[in-house]
C-alpha cells in the first residue's frame, strides 16, 4: 500500500495536499500509473493516476476491496515517556502490530502531561502505510487516568503496574471473547490510589514477568503479548 486517500465516490478519489507530495514529487508517480490507496476504514483501492498535481492528485478509481476488520480491538492506555522520543517509538511499533486504539493518560507521577497529537497521527498513517494496514488505529487526545478508569467500555481491563503483590502474566488473563484495555503507567509507576482506583472499577492486575521494563517498552511487550494470545492462543 502506498497511499492514504480521505474518502472515493463516484470512480474517483483525491490526495491531500501532504499525499499528493509524496506521491508526485517523492515517489516520481505520474499520469496512468497505477497505485494502491487506502482510507484507513478498511477499504482498499486500485487506481489509476488521472492528474499529476503535487497539491491534488486526482484518481480513477479501477477497482474496490472491502478487508474485513480485525476480530479484535485493542486498546492501550500509556502515559507518556518524559522522552517523547520513547513514545512515538511506541506508538509507531504498536500501530505496526495492529492496536486499535491508543490513548495518552496522565497519571499521579506522570512527568509529561502534553503531546503533539499532529505528530503522533502522522506517524501512524506512515507506520500503517509501511505495514499494510487498511484500518488506522485511534489516536485519543491525553485523558487523566482516574478518568479513564472510571468511564471503561473494554470488558477485559488490565493494569500492569511494579507493585510486589502476586501478579499473574498477562498473557494467561487475556481471553479470546472480547476487547482489551491495558494501563501502562509512568516511569514512576502508578499511585496507590490509582491501582486501587482500578481494582474497585474491575481492572486485574497482570505483570510482564520478573523484569522491570521502561513505560515504553512494557507497553510493546504487553502489545506484542495481547496479539500472541489473540491470533495464535494456546
Amino acid at each position: 500500500m502506498e497511499l492514504l486517500v480521505d474518502e472515493a465516490f463516484d470512480g474517483s478519489a483525491h490526495l491531500c495536499e501532504e499525499e499528493s507530495r509524496h506521491c508526485v514529487s517523492v515517489m516520481r508517480h505520474r499520469v496512468g500509473d497505477e497505485v494502491a490507496v487506502t482510507d484507513g476504514r478498511g477499504h482498499l483501492f486500485h487506481c489509476r493516476i488521472a492528474d499529476a498535481n503535487s497539491k491534488k492528485c486526482s484518481l480513477s478509481v479501477i477497482s474496490t476491496e472491502t478487508v474485513p476488520p480485525p476480530r479484535h480491538h485493542l486498546h492501550m492506555a500509556v502515559a507518556p515517556t518524559k522522552n517523547t522520543d520513547r513514545f512515538e517509538w511506541f506508538v509507531e511499533k504498536a500501530t505496526e502490530m495492529g492496536v486499535g486504539e491508543i490513548t495518552p493518560i496522565v497519571c499521579d507521577h506522570s512527568e509529561r502531561t502534553r503531546l503533539r497529537l499532529d505528530r503522533l497521527r502522522r506517524l501512524v498513517i506512515a507506520a500503517s502505510k509501511q505495514s499494510r494496514k487498511y484500518y488506522l488505529p485511534q489516536i485519543n487526545e491525553p485523558v487523566e487516568c482516574k478518568t479513564l478508569i472510571k468511564s471503561v467500555k473494554e470488558q477485559q481491563r488490565f493494569i500492569l503496574h511494579c507493585e510486589e503483590n502476586q501478579k499473574e502474566h498477562l498473557f494467561n488473563l487475556i481471553d479470546q471473547a472480547s476487547d482489551i484495555l491495558i494501563l501502562i503507567g509512568p516511569e514512576g509507576d502508578f499511585s496507590a490510589d490509582e491501582i486501587s482506583l482500578a481494582k474497585a472499577n474491575d481492572f486485574r492486575e497482570a505483570t510482564l514477568g520478573e523484569e522491570r521494563l521502561r513505560t515504553e517498552t512494557a507497553a510493546m511487550v504487553a502489545c506484542c503479548v495481547a496479539n500472541t494470545k489473540l491470533k495464535v492462543g494456546f
